[in-house]
């Protein structure tokens, strides 16, 4: 009986706000808890909005927290692709300031390591993070039928290489139609395919996905997937299936997605 009415409080507080409405983060250790798609976080990071070859967009979000290895991905990859003479990255969600579940968009980024990158580049002059809330995001699909050409480039190649050899990378989400380009041109080396998995939308971004970092204990890894390069029977099925309309994604949905979280998360939330 106690421990239902403890549940019953809980429920109730946690009812009374959502996680967007907290819009900092907890103290304490960096831990990720739960799920990329059902969990949270303790004591989150901030990305810094400007480095090496990257700008963090979309700012009034709030959705610029994670875990420092995913904040160290970023900039790691911000620094190779200036390197190599590209412009800057644009940086999308990576989560919350304490994760959870978000109230438009995604269903994932929940517990910090999770983050979107853009396949469109800041090009010019650098403009302030104000300025930055609705940049020019073009898709490299036409229609989720077929790649566009007069948009899809070598560059777009070099990016995704790049990530997918960056380490702590798990995996990363890639419209069905660029992975299929890059399994039918990608020559030599083509191990680091493996790591481009076809999801639907992800055709103007792509989002890469972390490992569970050492000491978080209550993080909870995704289940692995093939060895090879992924360009056989799982991608033909991909191919196979009608193109997929998306609402509108700052519009929130009528039925708002709220995953079972782990306990854990109902003090990562109430927390000061």
């Amino acid at each position: 009986m106690k421990r239902a009415v403890v549940s019953l409080i809980a429920a109730l507080l946690c009812s009374a706000f959502d996680w967007s409405d907290v819009k900092t983060p907890t103290s304490g250790p960096t831990q990720s808890i739960g799920f990329y798609s059902a969990g949270c976080i303790q004591g989150a990071r901030a990305l810094p909005f400007d480095g090496p070859g990257y700008e963090a967009i979309r700012i009034s979000r709030n959705r610029y927290w994670g875990q420092p290895v995913t904040l160290d991905f970023i900039q790691t990859l911000g620094k190779k692709m200036q390197a190599a003479g590209q412009a800057p990255l644009l940086i999308g969600d990576i989560g919350q300031p304490r994760g959870g579940p978000s109230p438009t968009g995604h269903a994932s980024h929940q517990d910090g390591l999770d983050a979107d990158i853009w396949f469109e580049r800041q090009v010019g002059p650098a403009v302030p993070p104000a300025a930055r809330e609705n940049p020019r995001l073009r898709s490299l699909v036409r229609d989720d039928l077929s790649i566009d050409d007069d948009v899809f480039g070598p560059q777009h190649v070099q990016l995704l290489k790049a990530t997918a050899e960056t380490p702590n990378l798990d995996r990363m989400f890639v419209n069905r139609w660029i992975k299929a380009r890059l399994c039918h041109t990608v020559t030599g080396d083509r191990s680091w395919l493996r790591k481009l998995v076809p999801w639907y939308g992800h055709d103007d971004h792509f989002h890469i996905r972390l490992y569970c970092p050492p000491g978080n204990p209550q993080c909870q890894p995704q289940a692995d997937y093939a060895q090879d390069d992924g360009c056989g029977a799982a991608l033909d099925w991909w191919l196979k299936q009608p193109p997929v309309v998306f609402p509108v994604e700052d519009v929130p949905p009528k039925k708002p997605y709220r995953p079972k979280l782990p306990s854990a998360c109902d003090a990562v939330l109430r927390a000061p």
